[in-house]
């Protein structure tokens, strides 16, 4: 009895006392938080510690438990910092399955690199970050890191979400603050959680939130900034690059902004003012000047990009620029705006969300807002924009980075909020004409000219600069309806005066047509058609978007194979609707020749849940109906 009693004390002592030793085991995780998650996030806990106008602490701790490889995105263990970010501590302890302590890294452990490729002007912009590869699954890591900085224009958004397939099983932020800065709050997208406010005073702002469940990616969402709760954070009496300012509303903003840090940035040497005058000659038309000056900055300089999350927006010098023939999208849009200035063309330093997700600057929140700079151009009573950062666009060109999105253009006198270049769906054009031949074997041959506009150029002028093995595998996953497609000639005209891409292609492909017997079977549609995938997604949560709409037409002139009769042909198709139009038309000809006509709009626009199953069915049809099969009979 004596015996039993003692194992049975051994054995509870041996609970307790490895119980108090483990931390966070995965065991005890809820399965309505593992389900859908690659990651949980136990604890996410952010203090700001706000000690004056020039001075901001900050205090991270993160646990997350991974479980799989796709997790590993989800620990977030890095850190930026530069001349005005120093780190105070950084460290991560890893823990197995049980929650048993198998690995402590210390700072010295972290990598520590440039944040910048290919520059030495910003040597001081580095990262920190932990490079951990786990030996088995799950496991889970605690990170904690201490930052302090006298850049206080920056507040950290909070989000209590940070993407799709983790969960949250507990997030915390705390702001301390003094109460003569003017600190100011915006919260999105709370009524659809639990968020709690545990603190909101004149010094003091706290928030949690437990037990916030993964989200499945659901197509055609909108940004998950948009959709999953955050917080914007603010000071009205602020320190930004060395300089103290002051703004409560955008005037005030863009005075402080032009006065205290674009100041002093755009001086050019005076060889380089008389080389750019001589380029502009006798011109006197503005737009006309700055096209030769953009031309003149996207021969010269190159791009080089800093990682989200380094220093303010104090654009380096423009002499700099000149000299090194480099820079990122502040210094490059800056040394555009010195070369415009040398030759009398005014311009504004654009702030803005670059991102294919359009995002606005919040113009009811003044403060230091995006992560892009571009330039805007006086043009009568609007603004061509200039993206500074591209060696390839089109003078006055957005694509789909920069265009339909409210942005701060930052004026000597005040900023403003104007809205960037909207290229209306009809306009986002791509005009297919060709023909093909189908032989008596049921190998096709032909030719086919694509010419894009509007954003449609975007993506499809990016094809020329493609090597010809990535140009092969680009045409052959474009048509990948086509079987055993073989590329002939490929010829391109990149017309940047009207903003117009065009693609002549050569192509064959042996089979394309079914023989069967004595017949011939093939769709109609051979080089448009609509391979849109749109999942079947019960139980949808989110609205859908579709970002840009747009306008495909085709004419397309089919040649038959001689000896052959059609023996079906698919009815000329019409289909309208909220989402766009859709319309095919076969016309027949003389000697064995039928031309196809198709047309597709698209509108843009954003829907709710519920509307999402209609435009799967309304994309269905239409790829039916691309698919539709024309049968030729042997006479």
């Amino acid at each position: 009895m004596k015996n039993q009693v003692s194992v049975l004390f051994f054995f509870l002592f041996f609970l307790v006392s490895t119980a108090q030793k483990s931390q966070y085991p995965t065991t005890i995780i809820a399965d309505s938080l593992k389900e859908n998650a690659n990651a949980v996030v136990r604890l996410d806990q952010m203090d700001i510690t706000i000690a004056s106008q020039r001075s901001m602490n900050i205090k991270k701790q993160r646990v997350v438990s991974v479980f799989n490889e796709k997790g590993l995105r989800d620990i977030d263990a890095y850190q930026h910092y530069d001349k005005t970010t120093s780190i105070k501590n950084i460290e991560a302890i890893v823990y197995d399955a049980f929650g048993n302590e198998i690995k402590k890294i210390k700072k010295k452990d972290f990598r520590d690199q440039s944040a910048v490729d290919g520059s030495t002007l910003f040597s001081d912009n580095r990262v920190v970050y932990l490079d951990y590869t786990p030996v088995s699954y799950p496991f889970t890591i605690v990170y904690t890191s201490e930052t302090e900085t006298s850049n206080t224009a920056f507040i950290p958004q909070w989000y209590f979400l940070g993407g799709y397939y983790v969960s949250v099983e507990k997030c915390v932020l705390n702001v301390t603050f003094p109460n003569n800065l003017g600190f100011k709050k915006k919260e999105f997208q709370f009524s659809e959680f639990k968020i709690k406010k545990t603190a909101d005073t004149d010094t003091r702002l706290s928030y949690e939130a437990m037990n916030i469940l993964a989200q499945k990616a659901e197509d055609l969402s909108p940004s998950s900034r948009d959709l999953y709760p955050r917080i914007m954070m603010g000071l009205e009496r602020f320190h930004l690059e060395g300089v103290d300012g002051e703004a409560t509303n955008w005037i005030d903003f863009g005075k402080w902004y032009s006065d205290k840090i674009l100041t002093g940035t755009i001086d050019l040497p005076e060889s380089t003012k008389i080389k750019i005058k001589g380029i502009i000659g006798d011109e006197k038309d503005p737009i006309k000047k700055a096209k030769l000056v953009y031309d003149f900055v996207q021969k010269k300089s190159r791009y080089v990009s800093i990682q989200v999350g380094i220093g303010g927006w104090k654009p380096m010098l423009a002499s700099d620029v000149d000299r090194l023939g480099y820079g990122d999208c502040k210094a490059l849009s800056n040394y555009t705006k010195a070369l415009l200035q040398a030759v009398d063309v005014p311009s504004y330093n654009t702030i803005l969300y670059g991102d294919r997700y359009k995002s606005n600057i919040q113009s009811d929140f003044v403060s230091m807002q995006g992560n892009h700079m571009i330039l805007a151009v006086p043009n009568g009573d609007n603004y061509t924009f200039l993206e500074c950062t591209s060696q390839d666009d089109p003078f006055g060109y957005q694509g789909t980075f920069t265009d339909d999105r409210d942005v701060l253009v930052v004026k000597p006198e005040g900023a403003v909020i104007v809205r960037t270049k909207i290229y209306e769906d009809k306009g986002n054009t791509q005009t297919d004409k060709g023909s093909y031949s189908i032989d008596e074997n049921g190998n096709l041959s032909g030719h086919i000219s694509i010419v894009s506009e509007g954003s449609q150029y975007s993506s499809k002028s990016r094809t020329e600069t493609l090597q010809p093995t990535e140009k092969d595998t680009h045409y052959k996953e474009y048509w990948s309806n086509i079987n055993n497609l073989k590329l002939g000639k490929i010829t391109f005209a990149n017309d940047k005066q009207n903003i117009r891409f065009t693609e002549d292609v050569q192509v064959s492909a042996m089979n394309y047509g079914v023989v069967s017997a004595n017949k011939i079977i093939f769709p109609v549609d051979a080089f448009n058609q609509n391979k849109s995938n749109i999942k079947r997604i019960r139980n949808r949560k989110n609205p859908f978007q579709i970002q840009r709409g747009y306008l495909d037409t085709d004419e397309i002139e089919i040649n038959l194979p001689v000896g052959f009769s059609i023996e079906f042909l698919p009815s000329n198709f019409e289909l309208k609707g909220k989402f766009g139009e859709y319309r095919t038309e076969i016309i027949k000809k003389e000697n064995n020749k039928l031309t196809y006509k198709r047309s597709m709009f698209l509108n843009k626009g954003k829907y709710s849940n519920k509307e999402y199953d209609e435009y799967r069915l309304f994309m269905e049809q239409v790829s039916r109906n691309d698919n539709a099969k024309i049968i030729l009979t042997k006479n």
